[in-house]
């Protein structure tokens, strides 16, 4: 039987950087929360959970945006009031003012690696890959410790299939003792690629434990449980995912395998159709469908 489990990507949730930490995604809730503080104190908080929950879009909406821009205003020369709002354009996907903000930042301070890697996010999601990987080169030779710089053109890499250079980057982030859990769900990838699924496994379960209300690594987890025919693992875990975010068409295909691989064909049936009914455009959930009907679903 032709497996058609998949993952879900975390490679689109690139650390979004206030200041001094990293926050994830375009996650920079605390700041935007703060924003009046900022123009008090001059100074840049930023989310430390190591969850990489999704932000609601408010945080990007016109009135945290006014608010951010009032904090320009009365520091006009302050690079990180440019990075914050650049962070809230992104977040809000008004990705040409995003830019215009980081580029200011980084005129006003030419070594904010931060401002680099977020203007890298920004760049990808642009379509503008090769700036993106320049903008993070940057950000590692101002700092040569920057995990979320490592993690962003990680992906890049992964993305291209260059494969051999994400897994150093994402070895790099995770030697440099980062808590962002991207990086080991994105080397689980990887070593899931490679069909070392044991390895992939452990850091599948590593980001678990670091995000442990995100759906994606639970989904990776049980994909390699699905290798290596341990169907039991992989059925909680796709059900996790699924209780997790009930909406991600991916977690209902792969609960749906599971039901074909034990010969449960109407409830396969039932879970691809409702992953198609998600995604309409959703080909593995497609074909796992088709499969079951020729089978006498």
């Amino acid at each position: 039987m032709t497996s058609t489990a998949r993952t879900a990507d975390f490679s689109d949730h690139t650390s979004i950087n206030t200041g001094r930490t990293s926050t994830r995604g375009f996650a920079f809730a605390s700041m935007l929360a703060v924003a009046g503080a900022l123009m008090l104190s001059g100074c840049t908080t930023a989310d430390t959970s190591s969850d990489m929950m999704r932000v609601e879009r408010a945080q990007g909406s016109d009135q945290n945006i006014a608010s951010l821009s009032a904090v320009i205003a009365a520091n006009p020369s302050d690079p990180e009031g440019y990075n914050v709002r650049g962070s809230a354009y992104g977040r809000a996907g008004e990705f040409r003012r995003a830019l215009a903000d980081f580029n200011k930042a980084l005129e006003l301070n030419p070594r904010f690696y931060q401002a680099y890697a977020n203007r890298a996010l920004v760049q990808r999601n642009m379509g503008n890959q090769s700036a993106a990987q320049s903008d993070y080169n940057t950000a590692l030779q101002l700092n040569s410790r920057y995990d979320v710089a490592f993690i962003g053109r990680g992906n890049l890499y992964r993305q291209a299939g260059q494969l051999d250079q994400a897994f150093a980057d994402f070895n790099k982030a995770i030697e440099l003792d980062t808590t962002d859990p991207r990086a080991y769900h994105n080397r689980g990838l990887i070593y899931q690629a490679r069909k070392q699924h044991a390895q992939a496994i452990e850091d599948f379960s590593t980001a678990i434990s670091l995000s442990p209300s995100s759906p994606e690594p639970y989904n990776g987890r049980g994909i390699s449980y699905v290798a290596l025919n341990d169907d039991d693992n992989a059925f909680a875990d796709f059900n996790t995912a699924i209780n997790l975010n009930g909406k991600i068409a991916e977690s209902w295909a792969n609960q749906a395998l599971v039901y074909e691989r034990r010969g449960d064909k109407v409830k396969a049936a039932k879970s691809y159709s409702h992953a198609l009914s998600l995604d309409s455009k959703y080909e593995p959930a497609r074909a796992g469908l088709a499969r079951v009907k020729a089978g006498g679903a």
